[in-house]
């Protein structure tokens, strides 16, 4: 009778654990979480990522610690948090290539993200600015379609490398506007933004808070930005759509956003999610945001599920007419 017993009473001891595991979220986090970047410290996804582990360490009352894994595109940082345990104790801070386009760009992945994956939040989006040479000619995106088409020899466009938005974009308007544009890779958005000064692009992308400095020493103009609303920091330059070029291609911008390994509880999820909404409305990012160029977004996994759906069909179009492919 007492083994009986005994038994009886380590099968409810089981059971109730059981209970108090990753299921039961009620009491998440009980230890620190782990966001992993998978991009070089120093960065702005680090940097990003650290002002965002601060905030969300005092929502969540335990530490949240940044765990740097760069390598392959953020391939390696990536499969990592695919392959992890789905307790909400491993969060990757991923970007758009990592998350999304990078199905497109490479023959094989280690991850499949739809399947792997869970989709968090989204933290932030990045418009890309479209710019010229302050000596350029052209003054908004229809002067530019009219100087690439009129000109024999067309133009050439500079991006930080194969299959970056500013490849995608230039070779999306080579085939829709019917126009010669070469493209010219750089190894970083610094040196590109120099030659486009120098004269030696025609056009290009860049980022607000690369091209901003030169923008307001007179030596870059812009032209359209990404996306679907103006910057703050510059109310002055126009949505493609309102410069009167709605396609889809130009609504892109890149995104920033929290990830977990599929299978992590619904309200694992939902806490995440809270405590990261919290940190994106406070003034400390809200500053960060400002001075990275970045806009704030904080949606809940819903929201993000039908943007990430919405885009994936324009990314895959984007890589597609580029012929881009990465090893």
């Amino acid at each position: 009778m007492k083994t009986a017993i005994t038994w009886q009473l380590a099968g409810a001891l089981l059971a109730g654990l059981a209970l108090q595991g990753p299921a039961q979220a009620d009491d998440f986090p009980r230890k620190a979480v782990t966001l992993v970047v998978p991009y070089a410290a120093g960065g702005g996804t680090d940097v990003v990522a650290r002002s965002l582990a601060e905030q969300m360490t005092r929502q969540l009352g335990q530490p949240v610690i940044v765990d740097n894994r760069p390598g392959a595109g953020g391939i390696l940082g990536t499969n990592a948090v695919a392959k992890a345990a789905p307790d909400g104790y491993t969060v990757m801070v991923g970007l758009t290539q990592s998350l999304l386009t990078n199905q497109f760009l490479y023959e094989k992945l280690p991850y499949d993200p739809r399947k792997e994956l869970g989709l968090v939040t989204q933290i932030a989006t990045a418009p890309l600015m479209l710019l010229v040479p302050a000596t350029s000619r052209v003054q908004n995106v229809a002067d530019l379609q009219r100087e690439m088409r009129a000109s024999g020899a067309g133009g050439n466009c500079g991006s930080w490398g194969a299959g970056s938005y500013p490849h995608l974009a230039c070779a999306h308007m080579a085939q829709s506007w019917k126009a010669s544009i070469t493209h010219v890779a750089y190894k970083g958005e610094a040196p590109m933004l120099q030659d486009l000064v120098g004269g030696q692009l025609s056009f290009t992308f860049g980022s607000v808070v690369s091209a901003k400095a030169y923008l307001d020493g007179g030596k870059l103009r812009a032209i359209a930005i990404t996306g679907e609303q103006r910057m703050p920091l510059l109310p002055n330059v126009p949505t493609f759509a309102e410069a009167g070029f709605a396609d889809p291609e130009y609504r892109m911008s890149g995104w920033l956003a929290l990830a977990v390994p599929q299978g992590t509880p619904k309200a694992v999820v939902a806490r995440l999610q809270q405590a990261t909404q919290q940190a994106v409305a406070s003034p400390e990012l809200v500053k960060r945001f400002e001075v990275l160029g970045m806009v704030p977004m904080g949606t809940t996994a819903d929201q993000f599920r039908q943007n990430y759906n919405a885009d994936w069909p324009v990314w895959e179009k984007l890589v597609k007419v580029s012929g881009a492919k990465l090893d």
